[in-house]
């Protein structure tokens, strides 16, 4: 077991909850992701868990634990806590300089973070009224269309016809795509018109200049979802390491940062 001495971030998500264990060079050591169901508290107990026993260490060696997400606010354990603007911010501009233009497409919510050469943040927009954009409005899609989510992009992939889908709420999609099923299209067809719609919906939230960063479960598993950005944004598209994870990646390197200040 080692004896080295870690802080940790927790991104508390609608869909899934992430933990991100860092040493004190903020390199990450461990992480993991659990559904978040019903129960904050416990979803985080038992994802903190598992980056525990990953990293081979145990809690007295966790010097501090910060928290983000929707469901932040319930984590009793953790110290204190900062928005998911905040660490998603923190978490990109710690490894690539500004100006940057982040999208983070996540579970219910789908967020723009303009950065400075700095790291400071300038501008932001944020979907949240709307499950178009984000990574529930795929899962409706795949439900709809008889697939594992996990299998969408792969289906989207062997598509042969551009369609469009014309509405913006998952709702009325979900019954435009019934009534396209009706008219025989085929099912990779509909699933390359649903990443569409998400990647229009969120490329028209904000305009995407300087370096554009992705983040985000949806592309991390949505390997069309990022090509199609690149795609409609005219521009290149970098994905950085733990893109799922970047939130909690964030919450981390706040915790030790709010350390290394006290002990100085």
């Amino acid at each position: 077991m080692t004896m080295d001495r870690f802080y940790g971030g927790i991104d508390s998500g609608s869909w899934n909850t992430k933990v991100v264990l860092i040493d004190g060079e903020a390199r990450l050591r461990s992480s993991a992701i659990v559904r978040t169901g019903a129960d904050i508290e416990t979803s985080a107990a038992e994802c903190f868990d598992k980056a525990i026993e990953r990293a081979e260490t145990d809690r007295s060696n966790v010097i501090s634990v910060w928290s983000t997400g929707f469901g932040r606010h319930s984590i009793d354990f953790a110290e204190d806590r900062r928005t998911e603007l905040d660490c998603h911010a923190r978490g990109v501009a710690h490894y690539m300089d500004g100006p940057l233009t982040i999208v983070d497409i996540g579970g219910q919510d789908a967020k723009v973070i303009h950065l400075d050469g700095e790291g400071r943040r300038l501008s932001h927009k944020m979907n949240r009224k709307c499950a178009a954009g984000t990574g529930s409005f795929l899962e409706e899609i795949a439900l709809r269309l008889g697939v594992d989510i996990e299998n969408l992009s792969d289906l989207a992939a062997r598509h042969e016809e551009e369609l469009e889908l014309g509405s913006f709420c998952t709702v009325f999609t979900s019954t435009e795509v019934l009534a396209l099923i009706r008219q025989g299209k085929k099912p990779p067809d509909l699933a390359r018109a649903a990443y569409r719609s998400l990647i229009k919906r969120v490329t028209e939230m904000a305009v995407l200049e300087g370096l554009v960063v992705a983040t985000g479960g949806v592309i991390a598993h949505h390997p069309v979802a990022l090509e199609m950005m690149e795609s409609m944004a005219d521009c290149r598209v970098v994905v950085p390491e733990h893109p799922q994870e970047m939130g909690a990646f964030g919450a981390a390197l706040a915790a030790r940062n709010a350390c290394s200040r006290v002990s100085k």
